[in-house]
């Protein structure tokens, strides 16, 4: 198994590594790993913006979720690394800093503002080892429910009644027999490997989650009741999917729900934004809650790093960007765009709607939070995650024991 975090054969590589600084004075490298419209969209604000501070962005775009952490080092090591980058594991900031490397932001964002007016969360996720390395871009919420409204009507059920996971599937008998999907879901790893720590969040709160996907995991919350039925949650959806759900892309399966084959999806927040580009209407179209008794919520900041080049000319275009990125007006028209919510508190709340306002009041509460383990844990930890949710969920054979066991074993190669 392949230590993420270590990355000790790329530390020579790294030291020794040529940044061609001069290559970059006029036009700038930006990575990412956004491709669907939504995501387009929000890029534009940011790319736009950043242009009137006479900057050239450079676009570099690897499909999300397709070993783009793998990618981004092999960049560095052979020399040819962007300056800034979308990178939320932290095992990457520690990397670039043990090299000298990393772009503290710390003092940049304390010095205009934003630092203080950051919510608990945010700062949590973009701090490593007590240094802010990350410049916030969203908000979102993994596990929200985004229902059709018109397709509800039809089947008469009301979303927003429901208390708990147990009056949704009792729903779903009626939706069925009014010739709908009750509930989409995509097939790729990420999907399920989120909807599994959104129901572990929402049905067994912070103690169970942070226990199983802290930066370092208790091994005794693996094998307990509670991960146990959230396992059984977990498989409760899987069966009530339908045929095409296999190697279905996220807005693939959003598209089922807008367009009123399905009822809803329980997925990120980001949903929104592929509502929106199809020009529906919130209220009206559709309409979004959080899953119903839910504990706790899985949050993620979306974020961009930067890379220590050398170049003043590089510099002060990292600055301005990181400036704008967290700037209060252009946050919330980026996150907009995005589907998304607005990382500072004191951001523009002028065109913010109903499921923006859902998601900052859920967010009030610190306590009723938790981060995404792709923004702050061991990288091999959440990867074996999302492989044995992957086989547990293909394979209805699967039992408890066998994800357990794989679990536990992983645990001990790991830490």
């Amino acid at each position: 198994m392949t230590k993420w975090n270590s990355l000790k054969r790329l530390s020579l590589l790294l030291a020794a590594t040529p940044l061609a600084a001069n290559a970059w004075a006029d036009e700038v490298v930006v990575y990412h790993t956004w491709s669907k419209p939504s995501e387009i969209a929000a890029l534009s604000v940011l790319r736009d913006a950043w242009a009137k501070d006479g900057h050239q962005w450079k676009d570099l775009s690897i499909a999300h979720d397709s070993g783009a952490n793998v990618s981004l080092m092999n960049m560095i090591t052979g020399g040819n690394p962007p300056a800034i980058f979308m990178n939320s594991d932290p095992g990457i900031y520690r990397d670039l800093n043990k090299q000298g490397l990393g772009v503290p932001l710390t003092k940049l964002f304390d010095s205009i503002g934003a630092t203080k007016n950051f919510p608990p969360s945010v700062l949590k996720n973009i701090t490593v080892d007590g240094e802010i390395m990350k410049a916030p871009a969203t908000v979102h919420i993994d596990g929200m429910v985004y229902y059709n409204r018109h397709v509800a009507e039809a089947a008469g059920v009301d979303p927003k009644s429901w208390k708990s996971l147990d009056d949704l599937f009792a729903a779903f008998d009626k939706v069925k027999a009014a010739g709908y999907i009750p509930i989409a879901q995509g097939g790729d790893q990420f999907q399920k490997a989120y909807l599994l720590q959104a129901l572990i969040a929402s049905e067994e709160g912070p103690d169970i989650y942070n226990r199983f996907y802290g930066e370092k995991p208790d091994r005794t919350v693996i094998d307990t009741p509670e991960m146990r039925a959230a396992l059984k949650r977990f498989r409760q959806i899987a069966d009530h999917t339908d045929p095409g759900s296999p190697n279905r892309q996220w807005n693939d399966t959003t598209n089922l729900v807008i367009t009123g084959k399905a009822l809803l999806q329980i997925h990120g927040d980001w949903m929104k934004g592929e509502f929106m580009a199809a020009q529906k209407k919130l209220g009206e179209d559709f309409d979004c809650i959080n899953i119903p008794g839910t504990k706790a919520v899985v949050v993620t900041v979306d974020s961009w790093g930067f890379l220590n080049t050398n170049d003043a000319d590089t510099a002060k275009a990292q600055e301005d960007f990181a400036k704008l990125d967290v700037d209060p007006k252009l946050n919330a028209e980026f996150v907009l765009k995005k589907g998304a919510s607005p990382v500072r508190t004191d951001a523009d709340t002028t065109n913010l709607d109903a499921c923006n306002k859902l998601v900052l009041e859920t967010l009030k509460d610190p306590t009723k939070q938790v981060s995404n383990p792709f923004n702050t844990a061991d990288a091999d930890w959440y990867r074996t995650i999302w492989q044995e949710a992957d086989k547990y969920w293909s394979d209805p054979k699967r039992t408890d024991d066998e994800f357990v066991q794989a679990m536990q074993d992983a645990y001990d190669q790991i830490f």
